[in-house]
């Protein structure tokens, strides 16, 4: 007879994702101070507007829900706040809080 996933269950799986989505960042982040470099080097701006927008448009198609596109969005503007901010530390250098 199979038991019915409990509450710990499920938090566990969270747990399990949770490492996975760290791990996905940081590696999102690996390429963020390569691109910080590329920026420095030619003098070019952190923040590029018409990429966000790109980048929100890439994220609600990837989308296939439970979260909303907005939801997704909103994730991703928070994503993009810390990239900037990444950039703008010390280049290479993860910022420690």
């Amino acid at each position: 007879m199979d038991r019915k996933p409990e509450l710990g269950d499920w938090r566990t799986k969270l747990d399990d994702v949770d490492r996975r989505l760290v791990a996905l960042l940081n590696e999102r982040f690996g390429y963020v101070v390569e691109i910080a470099k590329v920026k420095k080097e030619r003098n070019l701006p952190v923040h590029e507007p018409q990429r966000e927008m790109q980048v929100f448009e890439n994220v609600r198609n990837a989308n296939a829900g439970p979260l909303t596109d907005d939801a997704v969005q909103r994730v991703f503007e928070r994503i993009l706040d810390e990239s900037r901010a990444f950039q703008r530390g010390p280049m290479g250098a993860p910022r420690k809080e």
